[in-house]
């Protein structure tokens, strides 16, 4: 400890003996314990993971990028939006590399393999995200028309792009899920959290989530891993795509991965409330009404509601 950490030490001790130095020192042996026993003994010299304040700049970097009219500096003009985009985007892809190297540098770790292409399969990442980007501005401009149709408060699609947290919440899941899918699994959970923090709506960025997405109202929202749901689907605030059990191995251990989360179909509406578990199938064209618990499969075109859902046969005789 060098003398400026020691007479800081000493000073709150003087002021109110909150023996902060000795908290300083258990703490310290706390850490040194937990990293012996899980075999993080390798002195790495710096920060081992991504940040989380790192990627909540870059997340909002690219949203101008992508939105730099709306979702760009204040005082940005037409004649410069192309200079800004550029710098931007380099800006933030020199970040996001720092990032995804960390993640695949501790991955590589942990299998215990070597980190030395770490730095450039981050390039790699980053790369192909700039490269998806022209496509992920063109689905998300189908999300934000899809919000402004289906809401009759909202005004513009301006209004729409400022102000829904459904909107905000499918910008940072899409890009969350290209790096999914790319292998920074990390990184992409962290942005997931960023946009779940900042929206109250929770969306794994594994699922998978067609174009013309709206998520109205939004809170208590939660999407889960393997959800798949289809073109021009609707949900309304607390809806759960969830699970329903989980499989284990031999041992007992939680398999990862398996398909545990419905599959929604094209032009689905599933209202307030509305609580869908493990690996079933709602038809397209469907209505959830609120509060509706789901577990089986739902035919295309049917209106579930709370007097029905306990009585789906499975024929057309369950449409209301």
């Amino acid at each position: 400890m060098n003398d400026r950490a020691k007479n800081w030490l000493s000073l709150g001790n003087q002021q109110q003996n909150w023996d902060i130095e000795g908290v300083v020192r258990e703490l310290r042996n706390a850490r040194l314990d937990w990293r012996k026993t899980h075999g993080r003994t390798r002195e790495l010299g710096g920060r081992e993971f991504p940040s989380r304040e790192a990627l909540h700049d870059i997340v909002e970097a690219l949203s101008g990028v992508l939105f730099p009219m709306r979702l760009g500096p204040p005082d940005l003009n037409e004649s410069s939006e192309d200079f800004y985009v550029g710098h931007t985007l380099a800006q933030a892809l020199d970040a996001l590399v720092k990032q995804l190297q960390l993640e695949l540098s501790y991955s590589a770790r942990l299998q215990g393999l070597s980190d030395a292409k770490s730095e450039q399969n981050a390039v790699i990442i980053a790369r192909g995200l700039a490269a998806e980007l022209p496509r992920l501005r063109r689905i998300l401009d189908a999300d934000v028309h899809a919000a402004y149709v289906g809401d009759p408060a909202a005004r513009s699609v301006d209004e729409v792009l400022l102000c829904y947290p459904g909107i905000t919440a499918i910008l940072y899941h899409r890009l969350a899920h290209y790096l999914y899918r790319a292998g920074a699994t990390l990184v992409a959970r962290i942005i997931a959290e960023i946009a779940h923090s900042d929206t109250g709506i929770d969306i794994h960025p594994g699922a998978q989530i067609g174009k013309g997405f709206f998520i109205d109202h939004g809170t208590g929202v939660v999407i889960g891993e393997t959800a798949i749901i289809g073109e021009r689907v609707r949900l309304y605030q607390a809806v759960t795509l969830g699970a329903k059990r989980f499989t284990s191995d031999a041992d007992g251990k939680l398999e990862k991965g398996q398909p545990r989360h419905p599959i929604v179909e094209d032009d689905v509406v599933i209202y307030a409330g509305a609580t869908l578990l493990g690996r079933i199938t709602i038809g397209q064209g469907a209505t959830i009404g609120g509060n509706v618990w789901l577990t089986r499969d739902v035919l295309p075109g049917s209106h579930i509601t709370q007097a029905n859902s306990q009585n789906i046969t499975g024929t057309p005789q369950a449409t209301r």
